[in-house]
């Protein structure tokens, strides 16, 4: 992207629209990898995924692949998974208990604080002046958590993660810290790839309830949802800083059918000693939080699901870019530490049979997603200058939509979710990281 592209993509942004070129196209996919995802703090997983020492899982932070685990003290660790021999990937399995990890390569051995502890063949081969601590795995730059969700970050010149959370802590607070002992992952994440940009994929969540009722049809006439086509368009859209930003869909009257998402009673008590005063209004009037955290990190909690609106659940996902068309999909799906065994199995149904990898819903999306990679690769679609208006829609409440002063949580609050104000706030945000160096070329 030169100069004068950069103005006028600006200008575009000004406007409401968003130019359907860089969607797809690989020049910015480089520099996503180089301004966005290896400057940013991305999900890595949740602490009750390595419950006991020993325990570890496998992750990708975009395209750096990491290995988290629990040491013999409780502390829990992310490195690079790769060999500091010949840089193998140090650990294929997603998941697991070792006392320590071996390399399949030439059996390099390390402890879980990541210590290089065993080499084939030690002195035999590389005599004594390799100093086994000069050779251990090597940690993330930085790794930093909130209620349990664990973050990375490449560059060890970030900001810490609570500041680049912001305003966000607030709802987490609200969705992970409301009960005693807070969340946990049932079962494993769910995997599986999908024709798809990350961006588009990470807007549809944090910024697009609009989307509902048309995509999700099948939902409807199944009445996992109800037929009011502005169901999910009650409440507020929340813009929060940095690319981040969260819906708090109530019903038309303002309140959810079911006080705390359909919670059992005697969780009540709970989150009235957990969470303040404006944290309890708003959770007693949601019917679904659906956000994210920029770049890739996504939730939603929600009441829909065939096992009926009384179980709830709570997902998280990354959309992890695998090229400028194709993602993996993450998603854990989370619940309450505190409630009764019954309540999580019959909520981890009605995710399965909605978020799930084979969900209803999660089916819905992946089509739309994938067509619009489709229709965004053309020469047509692609063309950088002015002559085909190459730019896609995002004027909802562009003029018409002022903020609602009034709403009890942090974050600019507009009284309807069916807006563009989060994904205009996210283009900006990517575009400042993306041209950071540009801009500052131009200052001098």
């Amino acid at each position: 992207m030169n100069a004068k592209e950069l103005k006028q993509v600006k200008e575009q942004l000004k406007e409401g629209h968003f130019p359907q070129w860089m969607v797809t196209d690989p020049d910015i996919y480089k520099l996503e990898q180089d301004k966005i995802f290896a400057k940013t703090w991305l999900f890595i997983g949740h602490e009750s995924e390595v419950k006991e020492p020993g325990d570890y899982v496998t992750r990708m932070m975009a395209e750096d692949p990491v290995l988290m685990m629990k040491n013999k003290q409780g502390e829990i660790n992310v490195f690079l998974n790769s060999c500091s021999h010949r840089g193998t990937r140090l650990c294929t399995e997603d998941y697991g208990n070792k006392k320590a990890h071996t390399c399949p390569y030439h059996g390099w051995t390390y402890s879980l604080d990541g210590d290089l502890i065993g080499v084939v063949a030690g002195n035999k081969v590389f005599g004594e002046k390799m100093d086994k601590g000069d050779w251990g795995l090597r940690p993330i730059p930085r790794v930093e958590s909130y209620q349990g969700m664990i973050f990375g970050n490449l560059d060890p010149e970030a900001e810490p993660l609570e500041d680049y959370l912001g305003n966000m802590k607030w709802y987490f607070d609200i969705m992970l810290g409301r009960s005693d002992g807070g969340m946990e992952v049932w079962g494993v994440p769910h995997r599986w790839v999908a024709k798809a940009n990350w961006k588009m994929t990470s807007e549809n969540f944090a910024a697009d309830p609009y989307h509902v009722q048309t995509t999700h049809r099948s939902a409807v006439e199944l009445e996992l949802t109800p037929k009011d086509p502005m169901y999910a368009s009650y409440g507020h859209q929340v813009v929060l800083d940095n690319g981040h930003g969260i819906n708090v869909i109530t019903s038309e009257t303002g309140r959810s059918r079911l006080k705390y998402q359909g919670m059992p009673e005697d969780m009540w008590p709970m989150f009235e000693r957990n969470l303040t005063e404006n944290q309890q209004e708003v959770f007693s009037r949601v019917t679904n939080f659906v956000g994210g955290v920029f770049p890739n990190l996504s939730f939603i909690s929600t009441q829909s699901g065939s096992e009926g609106n009384g179980h709830n659940h709570l997902n998280f996902r990354v959309w992890r870019p695998l090229g400028p068309d194709k993602i993996e999909i993450l998603v854990w799906f989370m619940i309450d530490k505190a409630l009764p065994y019954e309540f999580k199995k019959k909520s981890y149904r009605g995710f399965l049979n909605t978020f799930g990898a084979a969900g209803t819903l999660e089916q819905d999306d992946t089509e739309n997603w994938a067509r619009i990679v489709e229709a965004s690769q053309g020469k047509m679609a692609r063309d950088r200058s002015l002559n085909y208006n190459n730019v896609i829609n995002y004027l909802m409440g562009f003029d018409n939509l002022e903020p609602d002063k009034e709403f009890p949580g942090p974050g600019t609050a507009y009284p309807s979710c069916y807006t563009d104000h989060i994904a205009r706030s996210m283009h900006r945000y990517w575009l400042s990281l993306i041209t950071a160096d540009m801009e500052e070329e131009e200052k001098v």
